[in-house]
């Protein structure tokens, strides 16, 4: 009797040995995809840059120059003292997010369980890395200026009374916004590149009960629309949702962390920032494995993994902002 020829579903071109080479594609771009889905804080919100080797990176942090009006006759010898300092940004360790399926498993279970984990970890490495970005943005709101005679983060405090979120209305998280462009002006912050970030609870306060910001109560196309359940934007600042937004008292940083994730942020109710607020090295971008034959000879599983090598860091403290409620 003739052999069967078997239609090999891993094998690139139906030629080779590679029989798993299709395999480990497809869950990279899964777990790609899950992380682009999940991840909020990425570089359209923040400063990223990537570099080939070393444990940090240093990033210039300049000031600004004046202008006068030229005396003829007079010479031009440079009449600017522009400052300079530097913002240093450490690679934390490595992280990974894994997971294990065992074969006898995947024999008996009825579903397909791979793709599924696959995007768990892709989640799950989003949702430490928007954490991370925005807890040092809250961090930048309450650090003291990068260039001597600057200007530090800002902390908004909501009016006395305001000791918990329920008490927070629509329009006064919008007063809070306009009040925080304001002073973003006055600091010749770039009005492009401005980013508002609240939680879900802050978030829907604003279409449900805001009365000056709607352009309409029901046109989607407008700034905002109680149908949809949205606002687009706040005295010129694209507004999202997050639940990433730091809200508890983190007391010590986290183990393999080499950056400042800590702090008390129990009273945050938002985050207002410009992209030059913060900044991410990246050492290793987003990487994915899966187990060879020895591992499943020995274990009768598949591993899978994804992991990165990156830091996040203040660069410039007067371009964060956060709205937080009174003190009780």
């Amino acid at each position: 009797m003739a052999n069967a020829t078997v239609s090999r579903l891993g094998l690139v071109n139906a030629t080779g040995t590679s029989f798993d080479a299709l395999f480990l594609k497809v869950f990279s771009g899964e777990v790609l995809t899950a992380f682009a889905q999940n991840n909020i804080f990425d570089d359209k919100l923040h400063t990223v840059r990537t570099i080939a080797s070393g444990k940090s990176a240093s990033f210039p942090v300049l000031g600004t120059a004046t202008a006068a009006y030229h005396v003829v006759g007079e010479p031009l010898v440079g009449a600017n003292q522009i400052k300079a300092n530097e913002k240093l940004i450490s690679i934390d360790d490595m992280l990974i997010a894994q997971a294990v399926v065992a074969r006898i498993d995947e024999l008996k279970n009825h579903y397909d369980v791979r793709s599924i984990y696959t995007a768990e970890l892709g989640k799950a490495l989003a949702k430490t890395y928007d954490q991370n970005v925005s807890k040092v943005i809250a961090n930048a709101s309450r650090a003291s200026t990068t260039l001597s005679g600057g200007n530090g983060g800002l902390v908004l405090t909501l009016p006395t009374g305001n000791t918990a979120s329920a008490n927070v209305t629509g329009d006064e998280l919008v007063a809070a916004i306009y009040d925080i462009a304001q002073e973003f002006d006055s600091r010749d912050i770039p009005p492009t590149d401005r980013f508002c970030v609240l939680p879900p609870a802050e978030y829907y306060k604003i279409p449900e009960s805001a009365t000056r910001i709607l352009d309409t109560d029901f046109n989607p196309q407008g700034n905002g629309s109680v149908a949809a359940g949205r606002v687009t934007m706040i005295a010129g600042i694209p507004v999202m949702m997050s639940n990433n937004v730091p809200q508890t008292n983190v007391s010590s940083n986290p183990s393999g962390a080499n950056n400042t994730y800590s702090g008390d942020d129990s009273k945050t109710l938002g985050l207002v920032f410009h992209k030059s607020a913060v900044g991410t090295v990246k050492l290793q971008d987003m990487t994915t494995e899966i187990s060879g034959a020895d591992y499943g000879i020995m274990y009768q599983s598949t591993l899978m993994l994804a992991k990165y090598a990156l830091g996040h860091g203040i660069l410039r403290p007067e371009c964060a902002a956060t709205i937080k409620l009174s003190a009780s």
